[in-house]
């Protein structure tokens, strides 16, 4: 399987490359060198170039770099809009993967959460987050960016006497725009895993 992943790693850089915005770099925004564009992603940083795409130098074979693949080839020229927040469930075509959503975005970081808000000011750090919108209700929430015009904004809420903890996860308003919907979904589990690693 890492090798079918990485040969579609391949083949979207390819695809890219082949017929090059002039303007990817102003549209993903990255800063580009050459054939290089650098922006930071899943609180790492970021290189796509022809030979390859790379986290913090570490080459990306598996799906994150099918996902980076995929936010440079769908690059567009609108801005991220942050609100109104969406659910996943409410973007068109959401359904097929909207169960595996839940199990790997959001209830992963259950058994978590009293962890998560204890170390949330680092999270936000590597994640470039920003504070939750006002109203988003939650016992805590915040904002972070694992790419540079897709938001996720995640509640979270503590266990109390009549109900177990839980957290919902919202993305930025047209998210849509820049990804098909099942690497929409992919970018919520890998940024909810990448929070986990930040834990430990």
């Amino acid at each position: 399987m890492t090798d079918n992943y990485a040969r579609i790693v391949r083949s979207n850089l390819e695809k890219l490359y082949g017929s090059l915005p002039a303007d990817l770099a102003r549209k993903l925004p990255a800063q580009q060198r050459q054939d290089r564009f650098e922006f930071d992603a899943f609180g790492a940083s970021c290189v796509i170039r022809t030979d390859g795409i790379f986290l913090d130098q570490e080459r990306q074979d598996g799906v994150v770099g099918i996902l980076l693949a995929l936010y440079a080839l769908h690059a567009q020229n609108e801005a991220c809009v942050p609100e109104p927040l969406k659910a996943f469930k409410d973007f068109p075509d959401s359904m097929p993967y909207a169960a595996a959503f839940v199990t790997h975005t959001q209830q992963i970081l259950v058994p978590h959460v009293k962890s998560i808000e204890q170390n949330k000011a680092r999270i936000m750090k590597l994640l470039q987050g920003r504070k939750a919108p006002a109203g988003v209700g939650g016992d805590f929430a915040f904002m972070v960016y694992p790419l540079p015009k897709i938001a996720l904004c995640y509640i979270f809420y503590h266990a109390d006497d009549d109900f177990p903890a839980s957290v919902t996860c919202l993305y930025s308003n047209n998210a849509r725009q820049f990804l098909p919907i099942d690497a929409l979904a992919d970018v919520g589990e890998y940024t909810s895993k990448k929070m986990l690693e930040i834990l430990t």
